[in-house]
């Protein structure tokens, strides 16, 4: 295809990206020239006879191409280059300086002013033609990059939108999931006990509480529901349900006796019981691992059972600790459910900690887990000093304090904290 023929498919008035052409010159010969040209190939031409007269065109009506001479009187084409790059303009406008110069400092110059091409005059016009389609062409790129970004900025705009629309629902599910837990501290004569629940982000998959029908005896739990986020989130709000601390006729936990009182279950029976309400629904992937106890605080005995949670731990008044259970399974992985069933005896000023592996694999400064030794000796390090729900916000925040800069949580991170005191 000839010159000619590239130059009539692209610029012109037929839709091309150059349509109007600024033609800055101090000689109107020269400009008379180029302009008669230009108009033959169908350009809407302007005319300046120097830089100021030029920039008084370009704020009005912006051009696609501005053709410059290079030496003129008062503003030179280069300074008129750098004033023309200046003003705002919607679009990009490519800039040919008419020149006789062909120093290679020269050139520098003159694209380190903002020119795209240069033109050595007098003009040829054949080749005056090939630069204009050349132009064209990184017109044409840079207004299709324009609208592209135009479209990404359109659609971040939305996305941003969408996003805090989403925020503001978590940040209220937040809200809802913490009432799940009404109280974080309570007290039974002697005994007291204190919740922790930390979500790793906005909502997590952990759940502690506790109930009681009276007569000093307390059911208490710690939950960790697989993943995180909203699934996990609104699977606990469906196990809070079942474990209601206010409505007992709901609480699967709970049996009902004579002149509406109620009692509490073994805690092997609710295991099973909530094994068999997971895998009758149909959908559910998730699964949640659990130490479900109850406490008879007269005698301080208490039964538990263990399904695939981290161990409880006993933290006794004469110093000694352990780690008791045996693991189990999880709750909602197979039909028949194989879990760890166990009892143990409080005595005043005994401790029994639940708490979900948050802690255990929480990562410290040199970027191993925390692992149940660290976390004993987090916890005997602030004893006597610290007590119920000061110890369990005490823990967490040397817990936090040790992750590598930057890091935040993995993992949910709750607990529940009995304080045995005896009748």
């Amino acid at each position: 295809m000839s010159i000619r023929g590239q130059v009539q498919a692209r610029p012109g008035l037929d839709g091309g990206p150059i349509r109007r052409v600024l033609v800055v010159d101090d000689s109107r010969l020269q400009r008379r020239i180029l302009a008669a040209s230009l108009a033959r190939w169908g350009f809407e031409v302007l005319e300046a006879d120097c830089g100021a007269r030029a920039l008084e065109l370009c704020a009005t009506a912006q051009p696609d191409l501005i053709l410059s001479d290079w030496m003129m009187p008062g503003m030179s084409g280069l300074e008129f280059c750098r004033a023309f790059r200046d003003l705002p303009a919607e679009g990009y406008g490519y800039f040919i300086l008419l020149t006789s110069k062909s120093e290679k400092c020269e050139i520098a110059q003159g694209l380190d002013a903002g020119a795209d091409d240069f033109l050595t005059k007098p003009v040829n016009p054949h080749e005056l033609r090939a630069r204009i389609a050349a132009g064209a062409r990184i017109i044409e790129m840079q207004r299709e990059l324009s609208r592209k970004n135009r479209v990404i900025s359109d659609t971040l705009a939305e996305l941003q939108a969408v996003h805090a629309r989403i925020d503001q629902d978590l940040v209220q599910a937040r809200k809802i999931q913490e009432s799940l837990v009404p109280e974080f501290s309570r007290s039974f004569g002697a005994s007291r006990f204190s919740l922790l629940l930390k979500p790793c982000g906005h909502i997590g998959g952990d759940l502690v509480g506790l109930f009681s029908p009276g007569l000093n005896r307390v059911g208490f739990y710690s939950i960790d529901v697989s993943g995180h986020g909203i699934t996990s989130a609104l699977m606990t709000a469906r196990l809070a349900g079942y474990l209601s601390s206010t409505h007992f006729d709901q609480n699967i936990a709970m049996e009902s006796r004579q002149y509406e009182f109620y009692g509490l279950r073994p805690p092997g029976d609710v295991a099973e019981t909530l094994n068999a309400r997971l895998m009758t629904n149909t959908g559910i992937d998730e699964y949640f691992t659990m130490v479900y106890a109850t406490a008879d605080l007269y005698t301080g005995r208490v039964a538990m059972v263990q399904c695939g949670h981290p161990h409880p731990l006993i933290l006794r008044a004469d110093g000694t600790a352990e780690f008791i259970g045996d693991g189990g399974m999880p709750i909602g992985l197979l039909p028949h459910l194989s879990c760890d069933r166990f009892e143990t005896r409080l005595f005043p000023g005994d401790r029994l900690l639940l708490y979900s592996d948050g802690f255990t694999e929480c990562r410290t400064k040199d970027g191993r887990m925390l692992e149940p030794e660290g976390l004993l000796e987090l916890i005997r390090n602030r004893l006597p000093h610290r007590t119920g729900g000061e110890l369990l916000d005490d823990v967490f925040t040397e817990l936090t304090g040790a992750m590598p800069q930057g890091q935040g949580l993995d993992d949910d991170l709750s607990a529940i904290l009995l304080e045995y005191g005896g009748v």
